[in-house]
């Protein structure tokens, strides 16, 4: 039988729910799976054990009176290291952050739970969350769980091997440049960078930032497409300032079955080449869909110059990122700046100016 720690969030709390497991229960059986394979893998580099199992005793006493927390109570959960968790350290993996402790929950942390969560530990990070694979100073490197010679991605990459693994039940990342996405398509997960602004990222800033960077967002991954609608629900809405201003509120889909859509498809771009085992699969799915009366169209695209948004983001990156530099580094790339040929649009020069 397949392990219950594969599982879904939703079928976990579900479990839950049922009594079919109790919430010290399932903790127990993460943190056994913890014990076994983190060793191997440093994805999970800080835990609070007697906290979180203080919080599902609780969680196991509410139940038994028939309260339920929320949507995820009792599901064990661990979070990106970037994230503020109280009394647990904020390095981004940069050394000289080593002693920084939050002294409260970031307010997604809050809302996962307020959700009903078992909070149990932080994964791992590249430094300043800038690479496409997960090591730093602090905590070394972590190990991709189907392959321990491959990297996991990054810079969620401890999220997503830890969830891949079955060492957590959800987790939540973040994402400026497929930071939650890249992880979870090297693990073989679900992961969503949300729209900007629609998650807030109070206690997600090093140093104390408290505006949140262009184009940089937070956001769920889950081992189902579920688990992350639930996930992104769970964070989603204004923080108590914006929340004066707007309120996020969408419709539900007017559409109540597949055979109700028409989905257009790109299977590659030259500006973003897709691999042909990846174009494979979208066929794969193209050919189940129309098993579905879906109508499909592989000619229609929108109206928008893939180049030039490919341009935008290069340079938006940049400049959203260019708030870790200091005084002398910004001044080496100013020097570079105003060297480059006019006609150079390569992706460095545009993160040059950028």
């Amino acid at each position: 039988m397949t392990d219950i720690a594969f599982k879904s969030a939703k079928s976990l709390a579900a479990m839950v729910r049922a009594k079919k497991i109790g919430c010290t229960e399932l903790l127990n059986h993460f943190l056994a799976r913890v014990e076994r394979y983190n060793p191997s893998l440093n994805a999970i580099i800080q835990t609070d054990i007697a906290r979180a199992k203080k919080r599902a005793r609780a969680a196991d006493r509410a139940l038994a009176k028939g309260n339920i927390w929320g949507p995820l109570h009792g599901v064990p959960m661990t979070v990106k290291e970037s994230h503020d968790v109280a009394g647990l350290p904020s390095t981004w993996g940069v050394p000289a952050m080593r002693k920084n402790i939050a002294a409260e929950d970031s307010l997604a942390v809050q809302r996962w739970l307020a959700a009903g969560v078992t909070l149990f530990g932080k994964t791992n990070v590249p430094l300043l969350l800038a690479d496409s694979q997960s090591w730093n100073e602090i905590y070394g490197s972590t190990n991709n769980p189907w392959d321990l010679e491959m990297v996991p991605g990054g810079s969620s990459g401890g999220a997503a091997a830890a969830l891949a693994s079955g060492m957590t039940g959800i987790e939540m990342g973040s994402d400026i440049a497929s930071s939650i996405r890249n992880p979870a398509h090297f693990c073989g997960l679900f992961g969503h960078k949300p729209t900007w602004g629609i998650c807030p990222s109070n206690g997600h800033g090093l140093g104390g930032a408290v505006a949140q960077a262009d184009i940089s967002v937070i956001g769920p991954l889950g081992r189902s497409a579920a688990d992350v609608a639930l996930g992104l629900a769970i964070m989603a809405g204004p923080d108590e300032i914006d929340a004066r201003g707007i309120k996020l509120q969408l419709p539900a889909p007017a559409k109540k079955s597949l055979s109700e859509y028409k989905i257009g498809i790109i299977y590659s771009h030259r500006t973003a080449p897709v691999d042909r085992d990846v174009q494979t699969l979208r066929r794969d799915l193209a050919k189940f869909l129309k098993g579905q009366k879906v109508r499909i169209d592989e000619q229609a695209r929108p109206d928008i110059k893939m180049d030039d948004i490919h341009r935008t983001f290069d340079i938006l990156l940049r400049a959203a990122t260019s708030g870790r530099m200091d005084d002398a580094g910004y001044g080496r790339l100013l020097r570079q700046a105003q060297r480059l040929r006019p006609d150079d649009d390569m992706v460095k020069a545009r993160g040059i100016r950028g």
